[in-house]
């Protein structure tokens, strides 16, 4: 069974479209910037990917997060040609910090917070009437496993399209959390290069609309062919290989694929030492005697970490990558380290192909909550 991906939207660091984005990832320009809003003499990290949507001055504001959210849901249902009476489709949203962000902005400064603000349901149901809202707060995997639930709901006969978001603004707990338990700060996030020292925040939301084979009104973006996921528990904060490995397989399972019959892998490429070790590590075992082998990017190194939204944002990625039949490089590889040699990365400049059907896409969250979705083009 597959399932149409309709509608689709984005906004980033680089970019306030899908397309944009994906223009920005294949020019290769640096990304990253001075801290906006957060006092940078009270932490090591003086970088991050913010999106630049903050008054004059730069003081920071509250629901940012939500106002992504509401922005991305309007231009996916748009690009579905589907109407704003989003009261009879679900609204699947994938998160990391939700709006803490405004708590911690009311807590500081006392903005004009509501309790009811700080749930994303809220405000979808005041903007498209959405009765039905879940919000998955499952670290960096959130929005592939709200992606899975989408495509279980639609199975079972419980909607013919939904409504898969997710939205994540920088918020200084989660900033100063970070700072503290890595054991390097980067200056840049670069994913499987040997210079990686660890992670950096970016913003963003993404959304897609899904439907039932067959039943949208628009033209088809792509396919979803299968979502696995799982959850190990095998550390608190270290990858497992072998829960990201089963959840891997599982997916290639479900999609009724082979290994070589992935052509292109989005990495979830977070640039710590031991997410990059580990994911190459798989990579390795799963794609072994795969010839020639899938092209491999990671977009974290353009974007920043987006959280909860950052497996959608690379699904989007992937999906354009299919269609353009061009793959962005991995900013700022040069040097991949020993476990990545060989696994296909882009480096320098865009990898072009003809031949680009089948995608995965990556996402992995502290606590083993794995995530791992196959996507196919619309030809």
């Amino acid at each position: 069974m597959t399932w149409d991906i309709t509608g689709m939207a984005a906004v980033a660091n680089i970019g306030a479209s899908p397309r944009e984005i994906f223009a920005a990832l294949c020019a290769g320009q640096e990304s990253r910037r001075p801290l906006q809003v957060f006092d940078a003499g009270k932490y090591r990290a003086a970088y991050a990917y913010e999106i630049d949507d903050r008054p004059e001055g730069g003081d920071d504001i509250p629901r940012r997060a939500t106002g992504w959210l509401t922005t991305v849901v309007r231009q996916a249902v748009a690009n579905a040609g589907l109407g704003e009476d989003l009261s009879q489709v679900p609204v699947l949203v994938g998160t990391t910090m939700r709006e803490q962000r405004s708590l911690e902005l009311w807590w500081r400064d006392h903005a004009d917070v509501a309790l009811a603000d700080l749930h994303f349901g809220t405000a979808l149901k005041a903007t498209f009437g959405a009765s039905t809202t879940y919000t998955f707060a499952n670290a960096c995997s959130a929005t592939l496993y709200a992606l899975g639930m989408a495509t279980d709901m639609i199975e079972l006969g419980m909607a013919d399209t939904v409504v898969v978001a997710g939205t994540d603004a920088a918020t200084e707990s989660g900033f100063g959390t970070l700072d503290r338990v890595q054991n390097d700060i980067p200056d840049a996030l670069r994913p499987f290069d040997t210079s990686h020292k660890g992670m950096l925040m970016g913003e963003g939301a993404a959304a897609v609309v899904v439907q039932r084979a067959g039943t949208g009104n628009g033209p088809v973006h792509a396919r979803v062919r299968g979502v696995s996921i799982n959850c190990d528990a095998r550390h608190a904060t270290a990858p497992d290989p072998d829960g990201i490995t089963r959840a891997m397989q599982d997916a290639h399972r479900r999609a009724g694929v082979r290994a070589q019959d992935i052509d292109l892998v989005m990495l979830h490429g977070t640039g710590t030492p031991r997410n990059d070790v580990t994911e190459s590590t798989v990579l390795s075992r799963v794609f072994h005697g795969a010839e020639p082998g899938p092209r491999m990017t990671a977009i974290k190194a353009m974007t920043g970490h987006t959280l909860g939204g950052s497996g959608l944002l690379s699904l989007l990625m992937a999906v354009l990558a299919m269609k353009e039949g061009t793959v962005p490089p991995v900013l700022g590889l040069t040097d991949p380290i020993p476990e990545a040699v060989g696994l296909g990365l882009v480096q320098g400049t865009p990898a072009v192909g003809d031949h680009l059907n089948v995608a995965q896409i990556d996402a992995f969250g502290f606590g083993g909550i794995n995530a791992v979705t196959i996507v196919e083009a619309a030809r």
